[in-house]
């Protein structure tokens, strides 16, 4: 959409509508200019300092005037009362207000329920992105299975930050590779073989899946308690594998194609994919290099029969590269994998969302690349994330209480068709909407805390319909679209904005404006529960509305029309907002 504004000068232009803390800080840098023709701030400075006050009294937007004193040489209540005057000459702005060393601005509200309904409305599900990236690409490590066991509750998050990242980034235009780099390496996939060349078949093991396959590893481990010689059986297999023997290769590849198309069920109903699954064997050929150019740097060297990195001056225990034995680690594989990924794909970030227990690793990671002078390291980022408990209870596998996703998953489904049961007997699609709103709890709930908190999942909180939850803001997408399919018949004039001014319908508005400064913080510290935080507040914020007043009044189809676009917003930005954590929106529920 174009709109006119008037700058502070008295000059005309046009431009696209940003933002409002944008908007703002323009109208803004221009005020300061006139009144301070040397000043060489930018609008993104200004953006930087304004803050949003934390009584609606004060205004909708606040310039702390502290720091301009020392550029201005001037005492902040000066500056304030000066820029004052200055200011209300924008058409942005309604009111403005010098208060000690602040000025406070309260923004033009029909102007502002004008220029962000048309805009969002004719944003078509694209406000807040953004084209920021293009030409610019982002590899993001995620979810990072392993082959031959189940897909756990554990794997949740960082399956979910990596899809909502994902698609955050590709709203912002960058070129996205989402790599699910597999855990398909190490003596258990000899030791797996082993134990299916003894016990098992493939019948059993296709039928069973990767079930079957567990089993059987469990089997190996016990059987070796008593014969001790099996694990020199499965070190055998695996150097088969290593040494690509065809009938190794064959079972461990069949192995793979289980296990992915196992976890294929769980990523279809969590509605993620990748563009690769190169795991851990994809690299298992492309190390030699890497070990070679550390060696060639001088920053390979010999202790205790291992070849280390020694990082000790960067407050770092040493980097193993390779063990006394020759066997390769965790980290030459990701050292691989790095190089592999510049070369390939030409990254300007690598993002790597992994817990927070990796923290060292990945440190040393980096500082590995940093040392072999490969600049571009400077755009990998470890994403980490906190732990995931359930009911009260920490997962260990070692004690056998594990929460398998899959199953997670049903029973959500099965728990929300239980809940729409009651709330809505008369529903049509029941099982559709049971899957939208079971998913999506589970999804919301993992993405709605900061994700370096820990996670307690618990049903009562995730399938809440009232609360900031997944399903409360679903139904209000669904009560949003139910409105407009009852307005769908009637006859409406030019919306007059006017009708949009009170203060319930100013919060809707401005929450709705503050969504593309959302999206773009959410992306700068891959942080998508900013995202889903926000979201949850524009639906209350709309709920409030909507219990305070009628949306379809008889005789006032002006004042009907713009309470509909407000509607129309709303609807179109919590879609947006659950698009981008993952999240489905219903039309009805």
């Amino acid at each position: 959409m174009r709109r006119e504004l008037r700058g502070a000068c008295g000059e005309r232009k046009e431009r696209t509508i940003m933002d409002m803390r944008q908007l703002t800080a323009e109208g803004l840098i221009a005020c300061i200019k006139k009144c301070y023709p040397d000043c060489t701030l930018t609008q993104e400075e200004i953006a930087g300092m304004l803050e949003i006050p934390p009584e609606k009294s004060l205004g909708d937007y606040a310039l702390p005037c502290f720091k301009l004193s020392r550029v201005f040489r001037k005492a902040p209540p000066e500056i304030a009362a000066r820029l004052c005057e200055s200011v209300k000459e924008l058409d942005l702005c309604g009111k403005a207000e010098a208060v000690g060393g602040y000025l406070n601005l309260f923004l033009n509200r029909e102007n502002l329920a004008r220029g962000i309904l048309k805009t969002v409305i004719e944003a078509k599900g694209h406000w807040g992105g953004s084209e920021v990236g293009k030409g610019k690409t982002v590899c993001l490590d995620y979810s990072s299975i392993n082959i031959a066991k189940r897909f756990h509750i554990g794997h949740l998050s960082t399956t979910m930050i990596g899809n909502s990242l994902k698609r955050i980034y590709d709203f912002n235009g960058y070129t996205t590779v989402g790599i699910n780099h597999l855990g398909d390496w190490g003596t258990q996939f000899g030791k797996m073989i082993c134990a299916y060349k003894k016990w098992g078949d493939r019948e059993t093991v296709e039928k069973a899946g990767v079930q079957g396959m567990v089993d059987l590893y469990v089997r190996f481990h016990k059987e070796a308690e008593t014969n001790p010689e099996l694990e020199d059986e499965g070190r055998a297999w695996f150097k088969r594998i290593e040494d690509g023997d065809p009938e190794a290769m064959e079972i461990f590849t069949w192995f793979k194609e289980v296990t992915l198309r196992d976890a294929q069920r769980v990523y279809d109903l969590l509605g993620v994919s990748f563009d690769s699954y190169a795991g851990e064997s994809f690299y298992s050929d492309k190390m030699e290099p890497v070990i070679r150019q550390l060696k060639e740097d001088g920053l390979l060297v010999e202790s205790q029969g291992a070849q280390v990195v020694d990082l000790e001056a960067y407050g770092m225990p040493p980097a193993l590269i390779m063990r006394s034995d020759g066997a390769t680690l965790y980290i030459t594989r990701d050292l691989a994998a790095a190089f592999y990924r510049h070369n390939t794909y030409h990254f300007d970030k690598c993002l790597y969302v992994v817990a927070y227990q990796q923290n060292l690793h990945f440190k040393q990671l980096f500082k590995v690349l940093d040392l072999m002078g490969c600049d571009w390291s400077k755009g990998m980022e470890h994403v980490a994330f906190g732990m995931v408990s359930y009911e009260g209870r920490a997962l260990s596998t070692r004690e056998g209480y594990v929460v398998y996703l899959d199953e997670l998953l049903q029973k959500a489904v099965d728990k929300a068709r239980e809940i729409i049961e009651t709330k809505s007997p008369n529903l049509e699609n029941k099982d559709e909407v049971a899957r939208q709103v079971g998913i999506g709890a589970v999804v919301y709930f993992d993405l709605h805390n900061d994700r370096m908190k820990d996670i307690d999942f618990r049903w009562e909180r995730a399938l809440n319909f009232d609360g900031e939850t997944g399903p409360y803001v679903q139904y209000t997408h669904a009560r949003c679209c139910s409105v407009l399919r009852k307005a769908a018949d009637l006859t409406l004039s030019e919306p007059d904005y006017t009708a949009v001014t009170d203060d319930e319908a100013q919060d809707v508005l401005m929450s709705l404006s503050r969504f593309p400064e959302t999206v773009r913080k959410a992306m700068e510290s891959n942080e998508p529960s900013m995202i889903t935080r926000h979201t949850t507040q524009l639906a209350q914020a709309y709920n409030k509305y909507y219990f305070e007043h009628r949306i379809m009044e008889e005789n006032d189809p002006a004042g009907t029309a713009a309470r509909l676009e407000l509607t129309r917003a709303v609807k179109e930005v919590i879609a947006t907002g659950l698009y981008l954590i993952g999240v489905e929106a219903p039309e009805r529920m």
